[in-house]
């Protein structure tokens, strides 16, 4: 049981969250949640339902937090120098405050600035990450700040040198099985001289790469049997068409994407406002922005599998700019998680075992 409630948190009074009018109401039919990372101002949020139907919007802060896993009982996130697992602390039917889940910071590995994005878990329940500053996948370790378990085959040795700017990561069937990389260089921070068109996924059992010519590609998916992913630097979300090994285009997003997640029918991918330096200048998108007469928006859009069209939205206005990543809850409805800036953690208490669940 939960010793003590805690409060929700206060929403910035400069961030504004609007959904399009069904948003609610398509959350409602897939029974999910919504939980994305803003490294730019180190919030993790979780978007749910309240009773009355309107949106749950709740927040935490994490420093530079970014890349995000879940399953029905845990969250892993990654942040500045460390690597978090939450565990949720209520039992099944069990409400806390409204909520339906309670994340609660129970392990923390200091890995050290890895620069750390995508996160997943294995079959075996082994943590795997993209280490973008070593450009290798890596897990964590009882004694050292990570554990090299694979690297393209085009980076020569391990570094800390940000050759590739390696970022994204697709499990299939539990196993690492497609990385995503800005560009195939071999010298340090070589990635941002082929921003535009270096891109390319690296299929990890065979070290092959199936798909070059992208535009700093991120958020490798697979789902319903496909390699699903995002052309950041054009705008697009689309798939691997494994038959001719290109990317297909399946619709446009207004700003710079980053972050894929998926409910039934559906993918949610975030969206951001490029910064104003060179890592965003000088991209197709700001051409494709233009042509379209529209601005890039920091927001979530669902996008229908079946038809391309952007189904439903939530706009971002305020001083969140930047997403990274964003994970479905499935069969949450109302989601809160524990952080360190308030004197809430140290007062929620769980007891495990099997004799009285008594909170001490």
């Amino acid at each position: 049981m939960i010793k003590e409630s805690s409060a929700a948190a206060d929403i910035d009074p400069k961030l504004e969250l609007m959904g399009s009018r069904q948003f609610s109401a398509w959350m409602a039919e897939q029974r999910a949640s919504l939980a994305f990372t803003t490294y730019q101002t180190g919030k993790l949020f979780m978007i749910g339902l309240q009773p009355d139907g309107r949106l749950s919007i709740f927040e935490r802060t994490f420093n530079r937090c970014m890349g995000l896993w879940a399953s029905q009982q845990t969250l892993f996130m990654s942040s500045l120098y460390q690597l978090w697992r939450f565990e949720n602390a209520l039992a099944e039917g069990q409400l806390h405050n409204g909520y339906d889940r309670l994340y609660v910071p129970q392990v923390g590995y200091t890995t050290g600035d890895l620069d750390i994005h995508d996160v997943a878990v294995d079959e075996n329940g082994q943590i795997i990450f993209v280490n973008t500053l070593f450009g290798c996948l890596a897990t964590v370790d009882h004694r050292h700040s990570f554990v090299p378990l694979w690297r393209p085959p085009f980076i020569s040795r391990l570094a800390a040198e940000d050759r590739c700017h390696l970022n994204g990561l697709a499990m299939v069937e539990g196993r690492p099985k497609y990385v995503t990389a800005v560009s195939q260089t071999d010298v340090a921070d070589g990635w941002r001289d082929r921003r535009r068109d270096g891109g390319c996924v690296i299929d990890v059992d065979s070290n092959k790469v199936v798909v070059e010519g992208l535009s700093m590609p991120h958020s490798p998916r697979w789902y319903k049997g496909r390699l699903w992913l995002l052309d950041s630097g054009t705008g697009y979300f689309g798939a691997l068409d494994s038959k001719k090994n290109t990317f297909e285009r399946i619709a446009f997003c207004p700003g710079y994407i980053r972050g894929l997640a998926f409910a039934g029918d559906y993918a949610v991918v975030g969206l951001l406002k490029p910064r104003e330096n060179k890592t965003f200048t000088g991209l197709e998108l700001d051409d494709n922005l233009t042509e379209k007469g529209v601005e890039a928006r920091c927001a979530l859009q669902v996008i229908d599998l079946c038809s391309g069209d952007v189904v439903h939205w939530l706009r971002i206005d305020g001083i969140v700019e930047e997403l990274y990543d964003v994970v479905t809850l499935s069969g949450v409805v109302r989601p809160m998680a524990l952080g360190f800036k308030t004197d809430e953690i140290r007062r929620v208490i769980t007891v495990g075992g099997n004799g009285e669940n008594d909170a001490g």
